[in-house]
């Protein structure tokens, strides 16, 4: 789950982490109300959104009177943000952040992610920040440092000597980046973050050290021991069958095929995808219902696909484990009797009461098509929408 950098920053705060003051606000009331609070001048006011990306779309503005912050601040609560990282749809910003300007002498980047292939927290630090980190692992990766992240969120003092060797830091500058290290990756461990982002953090001239971006991304299956960050999400910023499919806890994502997909289990759903992809098909959804889906589940699935206008064929895999098919096949029939399913309809199942799941699917008197097997499914999908 993503948060925006306005809540990101209010949790770094709690770590000590040094952050210029800033408000926010989704109305001229509001906005007049943090122009009063934090007695600003001028400002730097930026949309909030889950996206990258903001400052090149005019999402990230400067103002140099309070008149002119009221009105960038209404001209951007609103605005539709589109780019690669948004898709074709596009984010819309409700609020604002709102912050003090700051003079910067020097951009750094810190953050930290889940090393995936080491299986280990790692803590990632640049002398070079206000830039994409890939980008600078591409053209410069000697400019990277990475640091492992002990699993109480603690970074060894030698680490951090070394991290301030590295970022050219002396004296206060080393002992406050140094504190700064140690909060992120005691904020990283703690919030059960998969990635956690300062970029850039900055160096002013009169050398103090500020977090001026962040971001903050939590581990979906951690969010039941993370409620007060569960509470900050924003359903504004994914499309509607996002939302919905979270509500039913279903794994949701939408692509950009006609052929809807529900599957039960994630490494089967990506089969399935693949072999629709390479039998001349093209996947609408990456959809996984869980190993105990109800029929309020199957419903909310078939609910879900059907809402893009761009399915023109539905294909049901089930491996029947925990699922017991006989209890599928009638979620399928009631959610096809329900929503009056009028595209292609194929369904493979396998496992327990197949038979008996199949039968019901047969006897139900509606168009719906069973396959053999993951292949054949595949194949008579395809077949059905020409």
């Amino acid at each position: 789950m993503n948060v925006h950098e306005y809540q990101a920053k209010e949790i770094l705060k709690k770590y000590g982490i040094p952050i210029p003051d800033f408000g926010v606000a989704s109305n001229e009331k509001e906005v007049q109300e943090v122009i009063n609070r934090l007695g600003l001048n001028e400002a730097v006011i930026k949309i909030q959104v889950h996206a990258g990306g903001r400052g090149k779309a005019g999402g990230v503005q400067f103002a140099k009177s309070p008149e002119e912050i009221k009105k960038i601040a209404k001209d951007l609560i609103g605005m539709k943000l589109v780019n690669k990282q948004t898709g074709p749809r596009g984010v819309v910003a409700k609020k604002v952040l709102i912050s003090s300007p700051c003079d910067i002498e020097k951009e750094y980047y810190m953050g930290a992610i889940i090393d995936r292939e080491n299986a280990r927290p790692v803590f990632i630090a640049s002398p070079e920040g206000g830039v994409e980190i890939e980008e600078i692992a591409a053209k410069t990766p000697e400019k990277i440092l990475q640091l492992p992240i002990g699993l109480t969120g603690k970074l060894k003092p030698y680490h951090t000597l070394r991290l301030a060797n590295f970022m050219g830091w002396k004296k206060d500058q080393a002992k406050m980046g140094r504190k700064i290290a140690c909060g992120l990756a005691k904020a990283f461990m703690e919030t059960d973050a998969s990635l956690l982002e300062i970029n850039p953090l900055i160096l002013t001239p009169s050398g103090e050290i500020f977090a001026l971006d962040a971001k903050l991304s939590i581990d979906d299956n951690a969010l039941f021991r993370q409620s007060d960050i569960a509470a900050m999400y924003d359903p504004s910023q994914q499309l509607e069958s996002e939302v919905a499919a979270k509500q039913f806890d279903l794994s949701y994502i939408p692509l950009s095929g006609d052929i809807g997909c529900m599957v039960n289990g994630a490494g089967l759903a990506m089969a399935t995808m693949d072999i629709i992809q390479y039998y001349g098909g093209s996947p609408a959804n990456f959809l996984d219902v869980g190993g105990g889906a109800s029929k309020e589940k199957v419903a909310e699935s078939f609910k879900i696909i059907l809402a893009d206008p761009h399915v023109k064929a539905i294909l049901v895999n089930i491996f029947g484990g925990i699922m017991d098919c006989a209890i599928l096949a009638e979620g399928i029939i009631a959610a096809a009797r329900d929503f009056s399913i009028k595209i292609p309809l194929v369904v493979r199942m396998e496992g327990t009461n197949v038979e008996q799941g199949k039968k019901r699917l047969k006897e139900s008197g509606l168009a719906i098509t069973t396959a053999n097997s993951l292949e054949d499914a595949a194949k008579k999908a395809i077949a059905k929408m020409k």
